[in-house]
């Protein structure tokens, strides 16, 4: 069933199996649930990983964090984006989830290879990971009414890093040859042309930006 694919080219991601574990470098996750997925990191002496505050789950007290403004952080504001991470440094163990129904999804980044991601869907990621974002020119974004459409960016440093997503609903991806297009729905319609990978998230959640 894995390598099922729709006549249009979709494919549904890997789905993480129940309580699956995996480890890069001295991070060990485990993925807890199906329907509210969580993700439990056991990290070793000195070992970081960065997400935002109000995904916390739980941690045990060994675990200390550490508040860390991100980059353009006033323009992130702007935006509607986060502007700050919270930094966990084990030894111990510390649960993050978005407290919304859908799949994580995991990506192990290879050095220096850029990852862009629509907004509110990082959960957790590895300390040599950058975090930034780029904005896309003549696409109007409803959510934020302004001129242009805002993504994450991550890219891993020198050494692979870990990126974990979350995606509401199902999760589906596709590989777009060369010169080949598809319209996918934001706030707006964005042109994506190959080659390359995309993946896409089944349910729409409207977020009111206050």
């Amino acid at each position: 069933m894995a390598n099922v694919v729709s006549e249009s080219g979709w494919r549904a991601a890997p789905r993480l199996q129940e309580m699956t574990e995996f480890q890069v470098g001295n991070i060990t996750c485990q993925i807890a649930g199906q329907v509210v997925p969580v993700a439990e990191f056991t990290l070793a002496e000195g070992q970081v990983i960065f997400f935002e505050q109000h995904t916390l789950l739980w941690k045990e007290r060994t675990v200390s964090l550490t508040g860390k403004n991100l980059k353009s952080a006033g323009q992130r504001t702007i935006a509607g984006m986060p502007h700050a991470v919270i930094e966990a440094r084990g030894p111990g163990r510390i649960a993050v989830t978005r407290d919304a129904s859908g799949e994580v999804v995991v990506l192990p980044l290879h050095p220096e290879v850029e990852t862009d991601v629509r907004g509110h869907a990082f959960l957790a990621a590895s300390q040599n990971v950058g975090y930034d974002f780029i904005k896309i020119d003549k696409l109007a974004s409803m959510l934020h009414g302004g001129p242009g459409m805002y993504l994450d960016r991550f890219v891993a440093g020198d050494t692979q890093g870990l990126l974990l997503l979350h995606g509401y609903g199902n999760v589906f991806q596709r590989r777009l040859g060369v010169g080949e297009k598809v319209l996918v729905r934001h706030a707006n319609w964005a042109e994506l042309t190959g080659p390359g990978r995309i993946g896409i998230q089944s349910m729409y959640v409207h977020r009111h930006v206050i």
